[in-house]
């Protein structure tokens, strides 16, 4: 009786044991495809993006700048027939400015509404590099924050369904002899004595009118503060094309669409090692693509920005709808990276089918923040990369992100969702993962699936990270654990 007694308790232990261990693997298995079908739906969110988004179209009137006085040579300044033939080009309801074969100088050129700007195959526009050849100042932004400066090379102001476009070259002629020395950098030109970006009256002026709510019609710089010039900014458009050119040598960041929708970036070569040359920095911008673009950078590939501390709370702007694909990167800080600016917030990230590779790179998947900067990280999704080699990390998450002096405020920021999925490294650098959170403020769910990271010196640093998952993740050929 006393046998049969405890034969049936063990019998009931077991059967609790064995319901037990199946609940357990149904409940993994469903948060499993619940993460599946999360990842999934955010992808096809994706593709609806992507439909949205139009290509700008133009009437096939050719308005050839050879006919407004243009001349290619050495020393001609051709910025008043690039500008007449822009002018009537668009008063005629819009067309094609055509840069024949050749090298044109000039000044900044500012686009208007219905203007496809096209460089033939073996066309190149070499800008002034005489900073009072940007004048008039316009309404511009500075490492993000708005203000009166020099004009980018290339400048459009709200304006509608515009674009760059053929096989032909954009050269800044930026140099250690001219804009890079600005910088303050002895890398890049710069000698002790001569001014730069860094003195009182500079960055850091215009940093504090912005902290103290300075109107931006009079936060007035240019000639004497040092403040270099984007090279292509779209502030404030609509509709706008960017195809096959090549940039090189730019004063400061690259492309930079600001405040812009329906923003597209397609086969694009960017080539330029100066100091803070971006490649492609969308800001306070939504449905934005950037694909089949080749980066070779001073600092981040592409970067994501949202304005700065108290200049991007006025703004009140996030950049959303940011898609990546098929692109190249080699030298940079960042493959792609979202800050540090970002005190707007930035949602809905999509990379996919990416290659990088450089002993150059630091780090593949950049997110770079403060307390100063504040705002929203959310919502990051990448899959299908190869990574060559790296010299950091796969990816790098940092709210104590720290360039500038002290950047610690009360603006905690917040980042949530990041999902890395089919993803090798072949050279992985110091770490797999460098994420570093707040106590109060903790990084939120951090997924790797299907991820292979080779020849990475140690796993992982985290701190303050909640959630993070590895699924069928290997790191130096081991396969991680929960």
């Amino acid at each position: 009786m006393k046998s049969s007694k405890l034969y049936t308790i063990s019998k009931i232990i077991t059967s609790k044991t064995i319901v037990l261990f199946a609940c357990t693997i149904l409940f993994g298995f469903s948060l499993f495809a619940q993460e599946n079908n999360q990842s999934e739906e955010q992808w096809k969110k994706m593709e609806i993006i992507v439909k949205s988004i139009k290509y700008p179209t133009f009437q096939n009137k050719v308005y050839n700048i050879l006919k407004y006085g243009a001349q290619s040579n050495s020393t001609f300044d051709n910025t008043v027939a690039i500008t007449r033939a822009i002018q009537e080009c668009s008063k005629n309801g819009g067309g094609i400015v055509l840069v024949p074969k050749g090298k044109y100088v000039s000044r900044a050129i500012h686009l208007e509404d219905n203007v496809n700007l096209h460089l033939d195959k073996d066309a190149e526009i070499i800008f002034s590099i005489n900073p009072k050849d940007y004048y008039p100042l316009v309404h511009t932004s500075f490492e993000g924050t708005e203000f009166m400066n020099y004009s980018p090379l290339i400048y459009a102001f709200k304006k509608n369904n515009v674009a760059i476009t053929g096989k032909g070259t954009l050269n800044g002629q930026a140099s250690n002899e001219n804009w890079w020395a600005w910088s303050s950098s002895e890398q890049y030109g710069w000698k002790k004595g001569t001014p730069s970006q860094t003195d009182p009256l500079n960055r850091l002026r215009l940093v504090d009118m912005a902290e103290n709510n300075i109107p931006v019609s009079e936060r007035v710089f240019g000639e004497g503060h040092y403040l270099r010039p984007n090279f292509v900014e779209f502030f404030e458009c609509k509709n706008i094309l960017i195809q096959d050119i090549t940039i090189i040598n730019a004063p400061f960041w690259v492309i930079h669409p600001i405040k812009s929708e329906n923003f597209i970036v397609d086969g694009v070569t960017i080539n330029s090692h100066g100091p803070n040359n971006d490649g492609c920095d969308p800001e306070y911008s939504k449905n934005v693509i950037i694909k089949n673009c080749t980066f070779n950078t001073g600092d981040d590939c592409i970067a994501i920005k949202s304005g700065r501390d108290a200049d991007g709370r006025r703004v009140a702007m996030k950049s959303e709808n940011i898609i990546i694909q098929n692109c190249t990167m080699f030298d940079g800080h960042g493959g792609v990276t979202i800050g540090s600016e970002i005190s707007g917030s930035v949602s809905n990230v999509f990379v996919e089918n990416c290659k990088m590779n450089s002993p150059n790179l630091d780090i593949a998947i950049r997110l770079k923040t403060n307390s100063k900067r504040g705002g929203l990280i959310e919502n990051f999704y990448v899959r299908n990369i190869e990574v060559g080699q790296v010299k950091e990390a796969l990816l790098k998450v940092d709210m104590f992100y720290n360039v500038h002096g002290n950047q610690e405020g009360t603006f905690i920021p917040r980042i949530e969702n990041i999902y890395l999925e089919n993803i090798k490294v072949k050279n992985g650098g110091k770490y797999s993962i460098l994420a570093k959170g707040y106590n109060e403020s903790p990084i939120k769910n951090i997924t790797l699936k299907d991820v292979t990271i080779e020849n990475v010196k140690q796993v992982y640093s985290i701190e303050n990270v909640t959630n993070l998952k590895f699924i069928n993740t290997y790191i130096n050929g081991t396969l991680m654990k929960n």
